[in-house]
């Protein structure tokens, strides 16, 4: 239980100090404003950290954030590991997050159902009951039935 936490904190402050350094520190102009940190998470031996970002724009803008990332991770992990103070500094992956995609595919299938809905209450409009609008037997009607049967 105390390693999950420790590496819960240790992921956050990864997370922390990557985002400030990619704000502040670094000069690429691969990894300008439109790279976002997601999401850090780090192994149990706290070893090796996967670092999840996002890239605001077209699929060059996307593979130029990856390039830079890579080439800039040496310098990050620098920074993780002045920071984090610990034996052993995580070694750190980049991996884009699907967050984005994932979103925009659920917002699509949102809109479909919407439509759907709107078709359908649009259909339903004017039409009627097959039958009564209230099909149940109250007490008291009708009990005609009932006395026929006895």
């Amino acid at each position: 239980m105390a390693d999950n936490a420790r590496a819960k904190r240790l992921a956050d402050l990864i997370r922390e100090v990557v985002a400030q350094k990619l704000q502040r520190g670094i000069k690429d102009p691969r990894l300008g404003s439109h790279v976002t940190i997601t999401d850090t998470r780090v192994t149990g031996d706290l070893r090796e950290a996967t670092v999840f970002y996002t890239v605001y724009g077209d699929d060059e803008e996307r593979a130029a954030a990856a390039a830079g990332l890579e080439s800039a991770k040496g310098v990050l992990r620098s920074e993780v590991g002045r920071a984090a103070g610990v034996k052993f500094t995580p070694t750190l992956t980049f991996v884009a997050d699907a967050l984005p995609e994932t979103a925009k595919t659920i917002d699509d299938l949102l809109d479909k159902a919407r439509a759907s809905d709107a078709a359908v209450r649009e259909a339903s409009a004017g039409a009627a009951y097959a039958g009564e609008a209230d099909p149940y037997r109250k007490p008291g009607e009708d009990e005609t039935d009932g006395d026929a049967a006895e």
